[in-house]
């Protein structure tokens, strides 16, 4: 959990506290918090509580966006931190069309991992 970059902080279009995932997911905070421990969502301290938030758009339909898990996992593997991790979801890819976080939310996650494994090479 890193605090946010300003840069970084302005790609990303809507933020949720841990109390809002955890209603939108319908579990307990501290099953949200066990989630960003495991690297299953990122959240970074923003505003000026420096409260953590999470990207809104990991979250659709009452669950973790699809692909987002091996997603960052595969980031993670190419030694990308949080705050590398959420550039490169939220910048916008021409060819994509869109950022992969769009991508990731149209199910189309199987070109955004393929990407992903990709910036390894």
């Amino acid at each position: 959990m890193t605090e946010i970059d300003a840069k970084i902080d302005a790609l990303v279009p809507a933020w949720l506290t841990l109390p809002d995932i955890a209603e939108n997911l319908g579990i307990e905070v501290t099953r949200v918090r066990q989630l960003v421990k495991e690297g299953q969502l990122i959240a970074v301290r923003r505003g000026e509580n420096r409260a953590l938030h999470v990207p809104a758009d990991f979250i659709k339909d009452g669950k973790v966006v699809k692909g987002l898990v091996g997603t960052l996992t595969l980031l993670r593997d190419d030694s990308f931190n949080d705050e590398e991790m959420l550039e490169w979801l939220f910048t916008p890819d021409e060819t994509l069309p869109g950022t992969p976080a769009q991508a990731l939310r149209e199910n189309r996650g199987t070109e955004v991992k393929r990407r992903a494994q990709a910036l390894a090479v």
